[in-house]
């Protein structure tokens, strides 16, 4: 009765997951911060949005390139080690990308040298969170879980979903508080992200107006320095290991078959993949806030903090209601009104009515990310996480950064308005093909 009287607590009240979640709020600070002010001092540059689209392909290259190799190592490996040394990476790309952009370099430099410099930081800083996502994602079991519960979890056998039935996969009373507990701990790591999201692009457009590139980029190495502090407060924990002695290329293909092999876990990281990959606007704000909506970079960073405030409302309503009806038709509604609410803020040249949509944007999307984000804790065997979550870095990784990439490619051949509503329009049109084609996904529940 222990066990289950441990693994029934709320996540809350460990505290290392308490220090994890203190890392993740100042990452996030980090990251985001970073994202505005390099993003508007790029355009600001450039004046081409193709230019905020390479951003994206910068990160997007490394992190996508180097996260099925991450996630090799973190089921291998001490994650908590692993994750210290890959927000090092980052605190040194900030440094970077700070010292390079300082107002010194750019009397030395041309405008040119600094915008190439950018994207080699921002490269770095990419490289850096491709092993962060997988490492951050695996290592949640491991807090929150009791460590004997834990190892015996490391035994579960890996199999396809469509071969077991929903009641194997809720073996007994304790496997269903842990899978609880681990669906508590998930929706508090998104809530964070998402409350961290509403003040970081905020704070970093109204820095950015006061103060300019270098003391917001400090701020960002700071945050970077304090979320390295705290996380050091999480106990090492043993590794995961399973035929360690595996050839690496082995271990990598048993990641991606679980993943393709497991038809809810493939489906709902496509949906998300292919939605956001077209349906994605973020990379085009400081084009909206300069050029149609003119409302700076104060506005800029209002702009892109509204999505994270729907979601954090949102999710703060799914944390208490939960997720009525299947949660495989809630998904499809989700991911159809992301779409919707793109379309409608592309063709918006009022900038309250733009912030009302981007929050429900924002909303419609946080269902989606905690469906999956869900399912993912609770279908993958222990021993997996950390090649899993990497798969989940490369999807989302190429909805995100390379969406970012086919926006602003698509803004410079059609137009910055036309892209967006065809983005939107295609995401569209992919939930419909997912709602024919994909059967299992519109039934599944947990």
């Amino acid at each position: 009765m222990q066990e289950l009287f441990v693994s029934n607590q709320s996540p809350l009240r460990i505290m290392e997951f308490r220090y994890f979640l203190s890392m993740r709020v100042f990452i996030t600070f980090a990251f985001l911060i970073q994202y505005v002010v390099a993003g508007w001092e790029i355009y600001s540059i450039t004046k081409d949005p193709l230019s905020l689209g390479l951003i994206g392909l910068a990160e997007a290259i490394p992190a996508i390139g180097i996260a099925l190799y991450a996630g090799h190592l973190a089921d291998i490996s001490n994650k908590r080690n692993l994750l210290i040394a890959a927000l090092f990476g980052m605190l040194i790309s900030s440094i970077g990308l700070t010292l390079f952009t300082s107002d010194y370099m750019r009397q030395i430099n041309t405008d040119a040298t600094t915008v190439l410099l950018m994207y080699v930081f921002i490269f770095t800083t990419g490289l850096a969170r491709g092993f962060y996502g997988p490492t951050a994602t695996s290592i949640i079991p491991q807090i929150v879980l009791p460590q004997k519960t834990f190892t015996q979890n490391n035994t579960n056998k890996i199999q396809a979903l469509d071969s077991i039935d929903e009641e194997e996969l809720m073996d007994g009373e304790s496997q269903k508080i842990q899978n609880q507990q681990l669906i508590k701990a998930s929706t508090m790591n998104t809530t964070i992200w998402q409350m961290s999201a509403i003040i970081g692009p905020a704070l970093g457009g109204f820095i950015y107006a006061g103060f300019g590139m270098t003391i917001s980029m400090s701020i960002v190495v700071i945050c970077i320095i304090t979320g390295i502090i705290l996380f050091t407060q999480v106990a090492s924990k043993p590794a995961v290991q399973k035929n360690n002695t595996e050839p690496i290329l082995d271990r990598l293909k048993e990641g991606i078959r679980f993943v393709f092999q497991n038809k809810i876990i493939l489906t709902a990281l496509s949906l998300d993949m292919f939605s956001v990959l077209f349906g994605g606007a973020v990379a085009l704000l400081p084009v909206f806030a300069e050029d149609i909506l003119a409302c700076g970079p104060q506005g800029l960073g209002i702009l892109r903090a509204m999505p994270s405030l729907g979601a954090v409302i949102t999710i703060s309503y799914i944390s208490w209601k939960k997720i009525p009806g299947k949660i495989g038709h809630t998904l499809l509604w989700a991911v159809a009104g992301f779409g919707l609410t793109i379309i409608l803020f592309g063709l918006s040249t009022n900038f309250y009515l733009s912030l009302v949509l981007l929050f429900l944007n924002g909303a419609f999307d946080s269902v989606s990310v905690v469906i999956r984000s869900n399912i993912i804790q609770i279908l993958t065997p222990d021993s997996m996480r950390g090649r899993v979550a990497a798969v989940n870095t490369m999807f989302i990784g190429s909805s995100n950064e390379l969406g970012a990439f086919e926006s602003g490619l698509a803004a410079r051949l059609m137009g910055t308005v036309p892209s967006v509503v065809f983005g939107g329009t295609v995401t569209l049109l992919i939930v419909g093909f997912t709602a024919v084609k994909a059967k299992a996904i519109k039934s599944f529940s947990y």
